[in-house]
């Protein structure tokens, strides 16, 4: 049994990473310095944006928007790495209001078709 967390852990969090290296990459940062900023590896930074990770998961426009305004904001000064925790978590949140997550556990785990734990769980956490 893998509970949603691990999906999470697995595909959603490297795709974050993944969009919001290319996108930091995109407006001028260096990979060290988005390494730093991710608290990941430099090569790690490569393998996202080169697509050797973080490739499983595509957003939808609302969620693309959305990191690429964080990659703005960190850009532009307003957003520092402790900040990214919880913009992290509203992307995950928003993803399992979507049923992206529920999909990906049904995908990758082989769960039942009929199985809804991810949409009843009534906690806050990010999955």
């Amino acid at each position: 049994m893998k509970p949603p967390c691990e999906i999470v852990v697995w595909y959603v969090i490297p795709s974050i990473r993944s969009k919001l290296a290319k996108e930091l990459l995109n407006l001028g940062m260096k990979q060290k310095d988005i390494s730093v900023l991710l608290d990941i590896t430099q090569p790690a930074v490569s393998q996202y944006i080169s697509d050797k990770r973080g490739h499983e998961l595509d957003f939808d426009p609302e969620v693309e928007d959305y990191i690429k305004n964080m990659a703005k904001d960190i850009m532009n000064g307003e957003l520092q790495s402790i900040d990214l925790i919880p913009h992290f978590c509203h992307v995950c949140k928003t993803i399992k209001t979507q049923e992206v997550l529920c999909q990906l556990h049904k995908e990758k785990v082989n769960i039942p078709t009929t199985c809804s734990v991810c949409m009843e769980s009534e906690n806050d956490h990010c999955c």
